[in-house]
């Protein structure tokens, strides 16, 4: 049976689109960080990074429910006689994750004056205000909480185009509407997040419509029914054991900063990480598009096209991010530098930008051998690789911070990736795809190799720069170099662009 999602061009197209509102939402990004210190200053920028912190440590209490929603929906529309049961799925996990919501927003509202005060290092800002700050925080986690949930759904439902557009119009709104409220309303911390909570209402009550308005249609209304969310408890609960493991390993370090270190100095690391979590925003586009079609293949059981869509995928992601990781790794205080406008707050970032963005690149290249483990229903690997990792070198993380500072706490995030991709790789080898781990490595590792040599040649040639136009002009050309040494460096990709431009040219003849 060929399945509605497995098409060259319907992959090509939700690729497209998960890339082009990811670029676009780091552009605001981009655009706002900057304009947010300027306006708010680095300390005020230090809790809007606490913030994000806390939102990415709270979606444990996920507890897989929107992947389970992006996996059933798939499941249910091509099973058009279950529409009643699709339903109340959705209107049980609704209701259940609706109610974490609420939970999550009163223990932020009740914990605020401990956290001003016991937790945050608030230095100049008066410590009433921060408590103010993290209220508001609480209302925001609420109506943020759900997003997650109705974009799985409209994802599973093949949805993506408008999940998408939906991303980049409240990208638009949170970011340059918030840049407008505290530069002609108020220049206050509060100030952002009210707007920004009256812009997510607004977006999760539209993806609510959409996602209803989406599911097939019922004679009867839906009904709240946990017979029906039994049925689908034993992939969220493997699920929820990787975001427990994950939520450690990605936050342990933000949280022993927040609290070891001045808010100030806080700041910096955040800004670091605003920056270091882009290549896992593109590569969780990959992870979106590749992810149902994996699984479709494991069900068919066919080998043969799991492993083009496996080595194909692993070096379109080397591609997509080995260069720009060389570059900022490399270059972290000029980018810095270009973006915020202001050497100090550059040269404190800057080291930790580097430790980080190189980091985040190598979890980047571990996505393709996640997708196959989960489109597979192998979570114990992942799961089992997290703890052992949690054993390791979570008790690495106090010494490091306090012996090295906040390079240190850095360090942590790469030695985790470099270690899982030593060792847990080769483990799904001896059950996954047997015998192509070299095939692995060389699809990640040729790229590595050209990218890096080319781009540290490039820092050895140009270590001074005279003007702005002379750093971006150098960067820009260095990255277009690297980035053609990456895709001669990957057979696949490069067969893949040759065939589409051979089509395009001879269309016009």
């Amino acid at each position: 049976m060929k399945l509605p999602w497995n098409s060259h061009s319907g992959f090509k197209l939700d690729l497209a689109a998960n890339l082009t509102a990811s670029a676009w939402s780091m552009l605001i990004q981009l655009v706002c960080v900057p304009l947010y210190i300027r306006f708010l200053g680095v300390e005020a920028y230090g809790l809007i990074g606490f913030y994000l912190m806390l939102q990415a440590m709270l979606q444990v209490l996920d507890l897989g429910l929107s992947p389970t929603m992006n996996r059933e929906m798939a499941r249910y529309s091509v099973q058009p006689e279950k529409a009643d049961e699709a339903r109340d799925l959705v209107r049980t996990l609704e209701v259940g994750y609706w109610l974490i919501g609420m939970v999550i927003g009163a223990a932020i509202l009740m914990a605020a004056p401990w956290l001003a005060v016991h937790w945050i290092k608030a230095g100049a800002i008066p410590v009433r205000s921060v408590v103010q700050t993290v209220m508001l925080m609480g209302a925001l986690a609420f109506f943020q909480w759900p997003f997650s949930f109705y974009q799985g759904g409209l994802v599973g439902l093949r949805h993506q185009v408008l999940v998408n557009v939906m991303k980049v119009g409240a990208a638009t709104l949170v970011g340059l509407g918030g840049v407008l409220i505290i530069w002609r309303v108020s220049t206050t911390i509060h100030a952002l997040l009210i707007w920004q909570i009256c812009v997510n209402a607004v977006c999760v009550a539209t993806l609510r419509i959409c996602l209803w308005s989406s599911l097939p249609s019922s004679e009867r209304r839906a009904r709240f029914d946990l017979v029906v969310a039994q049925n689908v408890r034993g992939f969220a609960a493997g699920m929820t054991g990787i975001a427990v493991t994950s939520l450690v390993l990605t936050q342990a370090d933000k949280l022993l900063a927040s609290k070891l270190f001045s808010l100030r100095t806080f700041g910096y690391y955040a800004l670091a990480w605003s920056l270091a979590n882009s290549p896992l925003v593109v590569a969780g586009c990959l992870f979106n598009v590749s992810f149902p079609r994996m699984s479709a293949l494991v069900s068919a059981g066919d080998e043969e096209a799991m492993s083009q869509l496996y080595h194909r995928g692993s070096q379109l992601m080397a591609v997509l991010i080995l260069p720009v990781a060389a570059i900022v790794s490399l270059f972290s205080f000029e980018i810095l530098h270009l973006w915020i406008g202001n050497s100090e707050t550059a040269s404190g970032a800057a080291p930790i930008l580097s430790v980080l963005f190189a980091g985040s690149a190598i979890n980047a290249l571990l996505y393709l051998p996640f997708v196959l483990q989960l489109a597979a229903g192998w979570t114990k690997l992942p799961l089992v690789a997290g703890v052992v990792s949690i054993m390791i070198l979570v008790p690495l993380m106090f010494p490091m911070a306090k012996y090295f500072g906040p390079v240190g706490a850095a360090s942590i995030w790469t030695m985790l990736n470099v270690l899982n991709m030593l060792i847990a790789v080769p483990i799904m080898h001896r059950r996954l795809l047997r015998g192509e781990t070299w095939n692995y490595f060389e699809d990640i590792g040729l790229p590595l190799l050209g990218v890096v040599s080319t781009v540290t040649l490039g820092r050895l040639m140009f270590t001074k720069f005279d003007s702005r136009l002379a750093t971006i002009a150098v960067l820009s050309g260095l990255w277009l170099v690297s980035q053609l040494v990456a895709v001669l460096a990957a057979p696949l990709v490069r067969t893949s662009l040759v065939h589409h431009f051979s089509k395009r040219s001879v269309s016009y003849v």
